[in-house]
């Protein structure tokens, strides 16, 4: 036994992890981090740098425990419309994270990819972006996956575009066009879909994220904020996940 798989199977042993029920693909809705930041009378501000620390503990939690991607509801289309204040600190968060973490990045062979309408996004922040993807694009360890500028509708949008252009081109058939189609014409084209959709701080919608991709996902909602959010609730999460019969609208095998 190699000393990588010694650890992997202490780290599911101390957690009551079997890491043969452990999602493949985990998706995060990462909720509370102004409620966070209100209730102990702190600038929300504050919420969000707590946020970034989260961050850095599950992917690292995640990656250990064998997990295969893992896709962040970074930064929604509707979030624009919050006090711009806001936005400012959010992108100039956002900024230093892809500069700070690219070291770690590397070290833990970790591929940064990023879905999402990026071209609305600062050019000081696409460029970090654009760099850390290129830097980190032969890692093959772990996926993490920032939704920036994303919404699940203008992304269904945008593929039937792409596709209706490849069809008046003569690319495509449309009496051809099955669910893989869509598929490949999405941002996501190329990674598995969620397994588990885990929300932070107890609200139950799915706020426009990953609509197509999660048709069949399990999901966990747990009250407690993002910020306060670690790795024994993330196990707590991962135990009810492996507690449930994914039957994909089958009948259960009796």
């Amino acid at each position: 036994m190699t000393r990588g798989s010694q650890t992997s199977e202490s780290t599911h042993t101390v957690a009551g992890l079997d890491a043969r029920h452990l999602p493949r693909h985990v998706a995060i809705i990462m909720d509370g981090n102004g409620r966070w930041a209100r209730e102990r009378g702190l600038p929300r501000a504050r919420g969000h740098e707590a946020g970034t620390q989260t961050v850095r503990v599950i992917t690292e939690e995640a990656m250990r425990l064998g997990i295969r991607q893992m896709t962040l509801y970074t930064f929604s289309v509707q979030n624009w419309g919050r006090p711009r204040g806001e936005v400012s600190g959010l992108m100039r968060l956002l900024r230093r994270y892809l500069v700070d973490e690219r070291d770690k990045l590397m070290e833990h062979e970790i591929r940064l990819a990023a879905i999402g309408r990026r071209e609305k996004l600062p050019r000081r922040v696409l460029r970090e972006l654009e760099t850390t993807e290129q830097l980190t694009a032969g890692n093959q360890r772990f996926t993490l996956c920032l939704a920036l500028n994303y919404g699940a509708r203008g992304e269904i949008v945008d593929a039937v575009r792409a596709l209706a252009a490849d069809a008046v081109a003569g690319k495509l058939r449309p009496e051809r066009i099955s669910e893989k189609t869509v598929s490949r014409y999405l941002y996501t084209a190329g990674m598995p879909d969620p397994d588990l959709v885990i929300r932070t701080a107890g609200e139950m919608r799915v706020s426009n994220f990953l609509l197509w991709q999660i048709s069949y996902a399990e999901f966990y909602v747990t009250p407690v904020c993002w910020p306060d959010f670690r790795e024994e609730e993330f196990h707590e999460a991962l135990r009810a996940y492996a507690r449930r019969t994914r039957t994909f609208g089958l009948i259960e095998k009796e």
